[in-house]
């Protein structure tokens, strides 16, 4: 087989003044991703090298840099899948891992269960000899700051642009209103990632990582570590990463909904096309996907302003977009 991969750093309006940055960290992923399928490695190593690269940069909602929920705490969520065996390995609100595709990883190699949330999985990670991190440790500027706006005002799309944040129009925002933190409306911006990966040997597997939505009820669970919703794998079909509106992607099963369409002989666009118009058509939400189909050939498709994805296929072709 020939080697393919793809990824996405999250489906959303991006600020200008952040789109080279969140190009370059997508290379900069697919660059590690694809280091690892060009000299013979797997799948699996490839979309967990390209998604620790996303979940170590600050540009994007996933490990570090990520949004905070209503009690200003980082939590994260992130999946693996295995599509030659459907096995996956998940982990949910987890606030003390600095890169939780990692533990999703062990989760799916090291146990009989798919997915492991909260303190729970943390002690999981002990147990399996990782590192706990401190929670301050996953919290950058930035999004402190567009919490502070988001809890008192509600969620606006210059809450989240570094021009605002680090303007005198930051503080004088901020101390212009009284605090309504009790009705804060759920933020649907953000840089989810995630990433599909099919290796020589014709082994597939996908990947998704995420923060979630700024200022979520602590406790809060979207799409990205449920198997089907935000993120699906089947070496007879393809995979896919879902990101954007996780209560819509959940209510029409989105990444294997775009499965099925290749299942049902769909083009790799079309799979992924059609699935964004279910996603409209069904719940009115937004979002975007990317995916690979049993050949490696990639799609990817968005009903948000922007998307930030990367393709690399042989022979050494890599690209990126916003």
């Amino acid at each position: 087989m020939t080697p393919s991969l793809i990824i996405h750093g999250g489906a959303f309006a991006v600020p200008h003044s952040r789109i080279e940055a969140c190009k370059q960290g997508c290379r900069e992923a697919l660059e590690a991703g694809w280091k690892i399928l060009s000299a013979g490695g797997s799948a699996l190593d490839a979309v967990e090298a390209a998604v620790i690269s996303l979940e170590e940069n600050p540009e994007y909602d996933a490990g570090i840099g990520s949004h905070l929920n209503r009690d200003g705490h980082v939590s994260l969520d992130a999946i693996v899948m295995d599509g030659q065996t459907l096995r996956s390995g998940a982990v949910a609100a987890v606030e003390r891992i600095r890169n939780p595709i990692r533990l999703a990883r062990t989760v799916m190699e090291a146990s009989h269960h798919m997915l492991l949330a909260g303190t729970g999985a943390e002690r999981f990670a002990l147990e399996h000899g990782f590192a706990l991190c401190r929670p301050e440790d996953l919290i950058i500027e930035r999004e402190r700051r567009a919490w502070k706006l988001c809890t008192r005002f509600g969620h606006q799309r210059q809450f989240h642009d570094p021009e605002f944040l680090f303007s005198p129009q930051y503080l004088e925002k901020l101390s212009s209103q009284p605090d309504i933190s009790e009705a804060v409306p759920k933020s649907r911006d953000g840089g989810t990632v995630g990433a599909v990966a099919m290796d020589r040997e014709g082994r597939l597997f996908a990947a998704t990582s995420t923060g979630g939505t700024c200022s979520k009820v602590p406790g809060r669970v979207g799409d990205s570590p449920i198997i089907g919703c935000g993120c699906y794998a089947d070496v007879e079909a393809g995979g896919v990463s879902s990101t954007g509106w996780g209560e819509a992607i959940m209510k029409i099963v989105m990444a294997k909904s775009a499965v099925d369409f290749l299942r049902a002989g769909r083009s790799a666009q079309e799979a992924a096309d059609e699935a964004i118009r279910l996603l409209s058509a069904r719940t009115g939400g937004t979002g975007g996907l990317i995916l690979l189909d049993r050949s490696g050939t990639p799609a990817f498709a968005f009903s948000t302003p922007h998307m930030v994805w990367g393709i690399a296929t042989a022979p050494e072709y890599l690209r990126v977009g916003v």
